[in-house]
């Protein structure tokens, strides 16, 4: 175990009436227990505040407060860390983007999260996001998937 959380994961386990919260929320409490490293990135932590606070997109949205809340509950976990780019980033997304055929639009998110695993040597990305099956060296896990 251990990797990359995707924001999927993340809105399903804060979302009460998506079908998935039991598994989402047991997965992270499994995560959270265990001793593996696991990383958030800063645009899937800005891409979960955007969503669960958003009322026409999430059901029953969030405050700003109680998303920032059940971002650090995990975040304050010992084996729990913010990944950041490093200078390195737009040499690594240069050589992501060409090897991509015609990569365009809402693509880009995945993207910036594929260059950023790349720039800092993490393979795993647990997700329900089918995208990711197309970056060369990551490995997409859905952890919901039966």
């Amino acid at each position: 175990m251990g990797g990359i959380l995707d924001t999927n994961l993340l809105l399903y386990a804060a979302n009460a009436d998506a079908p998935e919260n039991a598994a989402a929320v047991g997965f992270l409490t499994r995560a959270a227990a265990s001793t593996e490293s696991w990383y958030l990135t800063e645009g899937i932590c800005y891409e979960f505040l955007r969503v669960s606070t958003h009322p026409a997109v999430f059901p029953r949205p969030l405050s700003a407060g109680e998303a920032l809340s059940f971002l650090d509950a995990l975040l304050e976990r010992e084996f729990f860390r913010l990944l950041s780019v490093s200078a390195r980033h737009w040499e690594t997304l240069r050589h992501l983007v060409a090897e991509l055929h015609h990569p365009a639009g809402n693509l880009f998110f995945d993207i910036r999260t594929a260059a950023l695993m790349r720039e800092r040597g993490v393979r795993k990305i647990y997700t329900s996001d089918r995208d990711f099956l197309q970056f060369a060296g990551v490995e997409a896990i859905d952890p919901l998937a039966s």
